[in-house]
């Protein structure tokens, strides 16, 4: 299934039906009069989070929603039926923006939520509701509410407890599929990511769920290599899991360079709680390893974890310190055994 974070749809809710003009007309019926029924009320547009979707690719090929209109009333005071809403089921974690995507309409940051976005019309007023003691046979009704019209963007942005950032090749994805059952595509060139993978962790039998986005460079915040835009996917999570390819020339440089993007990316996410960690331990001999940890934890004042995802060496470290963060697992008592 092809992954979709965006979409444009079109919406609308049902028209209001019209009101009936009729007269009572029976033999052996000694007061007739008016019996015009209201319309009925159109059809709202309710969007609903749900758990089993992922991706807004369905929204691609059906990008127009219209509900129903309501029914006309009838003679014999009968009112038209209402129409039934229309319900759009979109994934767990959407925000609907308006058209110009800058003010957010609705969040669903959990499953099962409902919000009406577009109530329909009212149905229309029938003959009889116009009957007065000076007007005993009004020829007289109103057409229902017309529907509203709104054109929105869906945006989605994933719910994960842990994000992963880092350069391109940073071992981002050799870190996710190392620990959970998520199969990324892994190779030796830039930019293998190209959407955002989920995977569930299990450690000290618990379970979080990790977000892994594709790699950022400098100047991602001005849309060079894949951008920023898939940096929203990692905006609910707790904890950032900041991923650094030890075999590289500037260790400290390239720390620097992501941090500079999250802060011009903003929405909070430089004041999230990071942990910092060196991959491809494996790639260099133990001296320069170590080198390398303690120029880095010198930079950023606290402890840089150093890991192999591929000889899972220091993996399971990281992700009791990950736990931890997110209040998952008591890391003191994992010491302590």
């Amino acid at each position: 299934m092809k992954f979709l974070d965006q979409a444009k749809i079109y919406l609308k809710s049902g028209n209001g039906g019209a009101g009936c003009i009729s007269f009572r007309r029976e033999k052996y019926v000694e007061y007739g009069g008016p019996d015009g029924g209201n319309g009925g009320k159109g059809g709202d547009v309710i969007f609903e989070s749900a758990d089993n979707l992922n991706t807004l690719i369905d929204f691609r090929y059906q990008q127009h929603y219209t509900a129903k209109n309501g029914r006309s009333g009838e003679g014999r005071n009968k009112t038209g039926a209402s129409a039934s809403n229309m319900i759009v089921k979109i994934p767990t974690g959407t925000e609907i923006l308006d058209e110009e995507r800058e003010v957010v309409l609705a969040d669903f940051p959990k499953a099962g939520m409902r919000k009406r976005l577009l109530p329909g019309g009212d149905g229309g007023f029938g003959n009889a509701h116009y009957k007065s003691a000076t007007n005993q046979a009004p020829r007289k009704n109103t057409p229902g509410w017309p529907g509203r019209e709104l054109t929105v963007w869906l945006r989605l942005k994933l719910i994960a407890d842990i994000g992963l950032v880092g350069l391109p090749n940073a071992g981002k994805s050799t870190f996710l599929a190392s620990c959970t059952r998520a199969r990324p595509k892994i190779a030796d060139y830039p930019f293998t990511t190209l959407h955002p993978n989920l995977g569930v962790a299990h450690i000290a039998g618990k379970e979080f769920v990790l977000a892994d986005i594709p790699g950022l460079i400098e100047g991602a915040s001005e849309g060079q290599g894949l951008g920023d835009r898939f940096l929203g996917h990692i905006e609910r999570t707790s904890v950032l899991l900041h991923l650094i390819d030890a075999t590289g020339e500037d260790i400290v440089k390239d720390y620097r360079t992501i941090r500079g993007e999250l802060d011009a990316y903003g929405h909070g996410l430089t004041e999230k709680t990071e942990i910092v960690a060196l991959s491809k331990k494996d790639a260099l001999p133990f001296e320069e390893i170590t080198n390398k940890q303690k120029l880095l934890t010198a930079e950023i004042g606290h402890e840089v974890a150093v890991i192999s995802s591929v000889a899972q060496d220091g993996v399971d470290n990281v992700l009791h310190r990950l736990a931890a963060n997110v209040g998952r697992v008591d890391i003191s008592a994992e010491e302590k055994s």
